[in-house]
């Protein structure tokens, strides 16, 4: 590992509210500290408010009439000027994501920031859809409905790929006339606050908004608010639910993009394939750590294939380079904060603890040498486990795979489906009744076969079960998480014969 850089000098960086740069009203300051070197701070944000909640919802509505009334041809003008600034300051923003979460800047961070630039172009090329429909109702009747913004909408946002979740939220919720506040994650808000300096070049005053501050504070005040009409959140289950709670019992718009045990099923006639291993790879989000609701981490392995592909693959995983996010030949990144990385140890601990498990790659965190400077895990694979383990069934966000084998193609589907998540899954077959089959069984709401990637701009992404609430990335999203149908019959005079 080379010594982590920063490249970037301590400041502040305030918040933003009614289009203009804002400290916190308690006037007090949060440090943000680099994942990759520990103890180290890179920047200061404020400690935000209820007050700075308060003074950023009425900015948010009293920009909302004029917004909500501009053609729509005007906010994907200004959604295309966004897109154009962030891809000409790409570079820099994904070296702020590396620095401000950890990811690498090869694997993950430049990837996030051209994944924001294609949603911005994407919803800003969607945004005349927002459109209702007229009803065959006779010559004495105009009957005809309207899709309208629903108003100010608070986007909570995780620390994983802020940027990216944002992309799936923000521009979105823009193009069908609402106006946002954005509620940065305390462990990654750089980037949020630069993506609202950007948005602030381009939008009327109190569009966009951006807050800092712990989620007790900032976010539970968001969801509480009378004046926030949406609340959209993209986290943890467990903090999901209380999100909603608080929201729902003003009946406020939600959304919720939550956890993961996301299953991945090979079939034996996938093994012999080169693209398998790259495939697996990029499910289980290793390069990022594991640090994804969407990561493959529970791997179901026929058991005719299951030591071959588990060597294989464990070597391949084994083969990676973990680093400075900012090193080009970093692939992992390091842990978000101490609190995360302490959980994953105590993950590690207990499989090796687990009669029949063993693992096969890493099962420790470092202990000397450069990568105890910062909050850094190795990739792990365990071997020999069951469905039932808790390592099977907790989402660990970490870079933590566990090999599940299995026969009979009921059975698996069955072990697939055997938990409390339904985000996202993967299959791994060259028969096509086998492949679809499986894929249509599987309780999730993200499925895709022979292929291990990202989200794509259009795309319907969500989940079932308790992985979600509503689904985001594509027009569809767009309609049902951002607009209510207003219906209007109207009687006309009865048209004169002849």
């Amino acid at each position: 590992m080379t010594e982590v850089s920063t490249n970037a000098a301590v400041r502040d960086w305030p918040m933003w509210i009614g289009g203009e740069e804002q400290p916190s009203a308690g006037s007090q300051w949060r440090e943000v500290f680099n994942p990759a070197r520990r103890e180290t701070v890179i920047a200061r944000v404020p400690a935000g408010t209820v007050e700075d909640v308060d003074r950023a919802v009425a900015a948010a509505r009293a920009a909302f009439p004029g917004w909500r009334a501009q053609h729509f041809t005007g906010r994907a003008k200004a959604l295309l000027a966004i897109a154009d600034e962030l891809e000409r300051r790409s570079e820099e923003f994904a070296r702020l994501t590396a620095l401000d979460t950890g990811n690498a800047l090869r694997t993950q961070a430049r990837p996030e920031s051209t994944t924001m630039v294609a949603m911005f172009r994407y919803f800003a090329g969607i945004a005349g859809e927002v459109k209702g429909t007229t009803l065959p109702a006779g010559e004495n009747q105009l009957q005809y409905t309207r899709l309208e913004p629903l108003g100010v909408v608070a986007a909570i946002l995780p620390w994983n790929s802020p940027l990216m979740i944002a992309a799936f939220k923000i521009p979105a919720a823009l193009a069908a006339g609402n106006t946002v506040i954005m509620k940065a994650a305390d462990d990654a808000p750089l980037t949020i606050l630069k993506l609202a300096e950007v948005c602030n070049r381009h939008l009327p005053a109190g569009v966009v908004n951006a807050l800092t501050g712990r989620g007790g504070v900032i976010g539970s005040a968001l969801a509480n608010h009378p004046g926030v009409d949406k609340v959209s959140f993209t986290g943890s289950t467990e903090v999901g639910r209380e999100v909603a709670a608080e929201a729902g019992a003003r009946l406020a718009h939600m959304s919720l993009e939550l956890g993961g045990k996301n299953p991945s099923i090979v079939f034996p006639d996938a093994a012999d394939d080169d693209e398998l291993l790259d495939g697996l790879l990029l499910a289980s989000r290793f390069t990022r750590q594991g640090q994804s609701c969407t990561a493959g981490s529970r791997l179901f392995l026929h058991e005719d294939i299951y030591d071959d592909v588990l060597s294989r693959l464990s070597a391949r995983l084994g083969a990676l380079t973990v680093g400075d996010p900012l090193d080009e030949a970093t692939d992992m990144g390091a842990i978000i904060n101490l609190k995360q990385h302490t959980a994953i140890t105590g993950f590690l601990d207990e499989g090796r603890a687990t009669p029949g498990m063993r693992a096969v790659l890493g099962g420790n965190a470092p202990a000397d040498g450069p990568l105890t400077e910062g909050y850094y895990h190795l990739p792990t694979v365990f071997s020999g486990a069951r469905n039932d383990f808790r390592l099977a069934r907790e989402e660990i966000f970490g870079p933590v795979l566990v090999a599940i084998p299995w026969k009979d193609t009921e059975d698996v589907i069955r072990m697939a489906n055997d938990t409390n998540y339904g985000l996202a899954a993967y299959v791994w077959s060259h028969n096509l009744d086998d492949a679809l089959n499986t894929a249509h069984r599987i309780d999730a709401g993200w499925v895709q076969v022979n292929q291990g990637g990202g989200q794509v701009p259009g795309q319907s992404y969500g989940g079932y079960k308790q992985s979600g609430i509503g689904r985001e990335v594509s027009l569809e999203g767009m309609l049902a998480g951002f607009t209510q149908t207003k219906q209007i019959n109207v009687k006309l005079r009865g048209v004169p014969n002849g």
